[in-house]
């Protein structure tokens, strides 16, 4: 199956707190979207890999993604090495994704940081024809996607670009709760954490307010791209 995006992410609920809503704005327009999470989320210190599991299977259907996988890195310890850059790349030659998320370019969780890293030269190693991989006993061609855009997560970054997410808000916020189990909830025994702090949801919200002032719609996305963004007509900005 061939993806038209792919996000490709540390941990589940990664996607759903920094860019749900632009990957179901895409699928509401006809395109194919995926999710690769990196790691189970293991070391979290709410929940379990088996409630984030099912819980990410329970943003997936809001998202209405055409695909959801674990690549099973180990959580706090993977690495940006040739095994991993492999593993990744074998998934993007898989999917062939024309444009690839993934995590914040620097964020308080060095996962999130490393993860955008990894990702990143898995995204080149992916296009080089010398560099042999196989799926399903079968070899692969190499392949390249057009764009890699990394999202904003924690650390608040100045975006170099936004998109308007305001008619699938709702979803968006409903995707996020899907992960119940990491968030403010009164009644839990469970220790505190950074996003399960009170304020954690608000921030996300204004955040997404402020963002889609700054375009003139009520909610927006924020990413960062380290390549030039270029148009054939003034008028594609408008």
């Amino acid at each position: 199956m061939k993806l038209d995006i792919l996000a490709i992410v540390a941990h589940p609920d990664d996607v759903e707190l920094s860019f749900g809503g632009t990957l179901l704005k895409h699928q509401k327009a006809g395109l194919k979207t995926g999710i690769l999470d990196l790691t189970q989320g293991e070391l979290g210190t709410r929940g379990t890999p088996e409630i984030r599991a099912k819980e990410a299977a329970d943003a997936s259907k809001i998202l209405k993604l055409s695909v959801r996988e674990n690549l099973g890195l180990e959580d706090g310890f993977f690495e940006n090495n040739k095994l991993n850059q492999i593993k990744i790349a074998q998934q993007i030659r898989r999917f062939q994704p024309r444009i690839v998320i993934t995590n914040s370019v620097y964020d308080r969780h060095p996962d999130h940081t490393r993860g955008a890293q990894l990702v990143e030269s898995a995204c080149f190693i992916a296009g080089l024809k010398a560099v042999e991989t196989e799926w399903d006993g079968e070899k692969q061609t190499a392949y390249r996607p057009d764009r890699l855009y990394f999202s904003i997560q924690s650390t608040a970054h100045e975006p170099d670009l936004l998109v308007d997410i305001s008619d699938v808000i709702q979803e968006r916020r409903d995707a996020i709760n899907a992960f119940k189990s990491q968030f403010y909830d009164p009644k839990s025994k469970e220790p505190e954490t950074f996003i399960s702090s009170k304020g954690f949801m608000t921030m996300l919200e204004s955040r997404a307010r402020e963002w889609g002032q700054r375009i003139g719609v009520e909610y927006a996305e924020g990413f960062k791209v380290k390549h030039s963004i270029g148009v054939n007509s003034l008028f594609d900005l408008l």
